[in-house]
């Protein structure tokens, strides 16, 4: 019971990674608050891990609608001790594509811009709303969702990366911005992990990444969530602005 009677909040907790976590808070004492746009997925998880789970529909790139919601539960709950910055999409594609010298395709500016609102304007957006809270208490946790890519770099991953390798430096910063209010915050960064993205891929290209994995094997979303777990406990209270590689020894790109 590590977390007893901690209140987490889980982004994009409808799924994958999200869902694994609340799954693993839940069980080890805390009451979670779960965030998705899928209203019908994350209703169905919050129903299912019990009444220590409750469902808020909210999109984290919408700046309003995150402090609407942070309110509502603050007026529940009266505090939040635990904050993981999980929502994030892909959209992926090669910066330029070119055959023969002419420029065929190119990443989309729309799939650019999605990316980057979600991945990391979204935890920009949930972690101001949160940290005045966690301040006000007198202490919490931040942890963030970041990748090996936001580390090695990725082919056909430009905007992905961005978003991932900014919310390293987001973390860091915040570190040393929060540490004097005893906020803790670290990002974990999960290597290829089975969630329902790498579901829809080729199992050809699910191959590649388990042979190049050293363990031998992709991670699945409870690796990812015992990782947050140790550090929104207590037993990581001397770990701040730290990057925490779950990633089964893989070095992306070699």
């Amino acid at each position: 019971m590590r977390l007893k009677d901690k209140v987490a909040l889980i982004t994009g907790g409808a799924a994958g990674i999200g869902r694994a976590t609340a799954e693993r808070f839940v069980e080890e004492g805390a009451k979670v608050l779960i965030t998705d746009v899928n209203e019908e997925e994350g209703q169905g998880v919050a129903g299912y891990l019990g009444p220590n789970a409750t469902f808020y529909p909210m999109d984290v790139s919408d700046k309003r609608v995150v402090q609407k919601v942070i309110a509502e539960i603050v007026k529940g709950f009266e505090k939040i001790d635990v904050l993981v910055n999980n929502a994030g999409i892909l959209r992926d594609g090669l910066l330029v594509k070119v055959v023969n010298g002419n420029l065929v395709k190119e990443m989309p500016e729309k799939d650019f811009d999605l990316v980057i609102a979600v991945n990391l304007k979204g935890v920009f957006n949930c972690t101001q709303a949160v940290a005045p809270v966690m301040i006000r208490q007198g202490g919490g946790v931040i942890l963030n969702t970041t990748s090996i890519v936001g580390l090695d770099g990725n082919m056909g991953q430009t905007n992905y990366v961005a978003t991932k390798a900014g919310v390293i430096g987001m973390t860091k910063v915040w570190a040393r911005e929060l540490g004097r209010f005893q906020i803790r915050v670290n990002a974990v960064a999960p290597g290829f992990t089975a969630t329902e993205i790498l579901a829809s891929m080729p199992e050809k290209i699910i191959d590649a990444m388990r042979s190049k994995t050293p363990l031998g094997r992709l991670g699945n979303p409870r690796d990812i969530a015992n990782a947050y777990l140790f550090l929104a406990s207590d037993e990581a209270s001397y770990i701040t602005g730290a990057v925490l590689r779950v990633d089964g020894g893989i070095v992306v790109g070699t």
